[in-house]
């Protein structure tokens, strides 16, 4: 078989070829470090690659299914972590230096699900510091190189060097984590599949905290399938993260393949299509005709949760005053350390009172309560996962007034499922001009994770968005990473420290 090709195959296409003896775990492994090895310089990924660890879990897994012991389709496939994961023995560093003795003591949840299932961990992926942005940047470790242009292009965020990860062909799948759209939108600009599961589906523990009543955890892979197959292992009852308590494991595969006719599909323009790049309009617009070829009604409809909700969150009150309460002694002690643009937007949260929080938390829960009826008749929302394409780090980290205002723009179609607790399946639908690649965002309502699989499977069956991989020629003349905050950042943040 054609070994280059390796790195760009789905994990479905990957377990066929371990299971028919043309490819090995350790073989698999090896080809993947050494595409780490080429790559991460410039793509800058990673923070930590295990390859011994990697290759006894690789050895492990061979001896295994040589002896008829197959866990099933993930046994033998490489996988990486975004480093807010748990790890026996590893450093959790959240994208901050400070934190690179927080060495942990077992591993999260998720990654002993991952572990039983046989997967193989290649090592830890880069990620906004305390998973709290939804541009990607890190003026910490680095932001990792979105790798559709030679141009250092945003990867989206939280889960950054994720998504880089999966769309540079280092991984085939990597595990992120979605407060406010941080699988989705690096897995929207990167061209890549990503998961956002409702909260109570998979459990957090073990997971760095940022929002106990938003973070969810999802995969980012190459394909909807593959993501369902990722989203089967990862369910279960853990005693350790209370909302998984009443949680019933539901099968995404199952389901998977039975097409999208007679499902209602509908698109809720009235605040998700708005100031939209044209691109992107015209993609996701596309969309709905492949839907109603294929036999779902595609409609249009108003969805006013979606705005009061937005508006709602606007200053990130509940977030910020969670990540205040999560973070108040790191934050307090160490700020000059962090991230400033980070550490800004956590310790404002301490500025919120209680009864603010309580208010706002409780117009939340009612716009809940609503969906249901609002939703009642549809199986999912057809929206684009973000408004606009990449940017370049330049473009955006020039000031504290642009990059807060594009972290909003990237925000606002993601976040909207996060306060609704919507899951939601981000898939490559198009690309830009210059060769971006545009989103287009499947909501599902609460816990109905198996039908925006079931739609996405249906959508990448009849469109190859998602096979399409970037040119990757320009590596080994890119320019280095942008670490340092620009001058003008600088200003604008010291003067906002001094005055906050």
């Amino acid at each position: 078989m054609n070994k280059s090709a390796l790195h760009f195959q789905t994990i479905i296409d990957l377990a066929r070829n371990l299971r028919s003896g043309k490819l090995s775990p350790v073989e698999l492994t090896e080809h993947f470090l050494a595409r780490i090895q080429k790559l991460n310089g410039r793509l800058n990924a990673f923070r930590q690659v295990c390859p011994g660890r990697a290759l006894k879990e690789a050895k492990a897994a061979e001896r295994a299914l040589r002896a008829g012991q197959d866990r099933g389709v993930l046994h033998g496939i490489p996988y990486a972590l975004k480093d807010i994961f748990d790890v026996q023995g590893l450093a959790t560093a959240a994208g901050a230096r400070v934190l690179e003795k927080n060495i942990a003591a077992r591993d999260a949840f998720t990654v002993q699900q991952l572990s039983r299932a046989g997967m193989i961990l290649l090592g830890k992926t880069h990620t906004v510091q305390l998973a709290y942005s939804g541009i990607g940047i890190n003026h910490d470790y680095g932001t990792p190189h979105n790798p559709w242009n030679q141009t250092h292009y945003i990867p989206g965020g939280s889960s950054s060097g994720s998504a880089v990860a999966v769309a540079a062909g280092m991984a085939p799948m990597a595990l992120g984590s979605d407060t406010g759209g941080s699988v989705r939108i690096p897995a929207a600009l990167c061209g890549v599949t990503g998961l956002k599961t409702t909260v109570g589906r998979i459990s957090r523990a073990g997971v760095y905290p940022l929002s106990w009543t938003m973070d969810s955890v999802g995969p980012l892979t190459r394909s909807a399938e593959d993501a369902a197959q990722v989203y089967n292992c990862l369910q279960g009852v853990d005693p350790e993260d209370d909302s998984t308590w009443n949680m019933q494991p539901q099968d995404g595969v199952q389901g998977l393949k039975n097409g999208v006719r007679g499902l209602r599909l509908a698109f809720a323009e009235s605040m998700f299509g708005q100031d939209l790049d044209a691109e992107v309009a015209q993609a996701v617009r596309q969309c709905g005709q492949v839907f109603e070829n294929m036999g779902a009604q595609v409609e249009r409809i108003e969805f006013p949760e979606a705005r009061a909700v937005w508006q709602l969150n606007r200053q990130g009150l509940i977030i910020a005053a969670e990540a205040y309460a999560n973070h108040k002694e790191l934050v307090d002690s160490q700020f000059d350390r962090l991230d400033p643009v980070v550490a800004l937007r956590i310790r404002k949260g301490k500025d919120f009172s209680a009864s603010e929080y309580l208010e706002n938390a409780l117009e939340w829960r009612r716009l809940r309560k609503n969906i249901h009826d609002s939703l009642r008749n549809i199986d999912g929302l057809l929206v684009p996962t973000t408004s606009i394409a990449a940017r370049p780090v330049s473009v955006i980290d020039q000031s504290m007034e642009t990059y807060f205002q594009y972290n909003l723009t990237y925000l606002r179609n993601t976040s909207v499922g996060n306060m609704l607790n919507l899951c939601g399946l981000s898939v490559p639908c198009g690309f830009t001009r210059q060769g971006l690649p545009v989103g287009l965002l499947i909501y599902g309502k609460p816990f109905q994770e198996d039908r925006v699989l079931q739609a996405g499977y249906a959508f990448q069956q009849v469109t190859d968005w998602h096979n399409r991989t970037p040119d990757l020629s320009w590596v080994d003349a890119a320019e280095p990473q942008q670490r340092a905050l620009t001058p003008q950042l600088a200003a604008g943040l010291a003067s906002e420290s001094k005055n906050g």
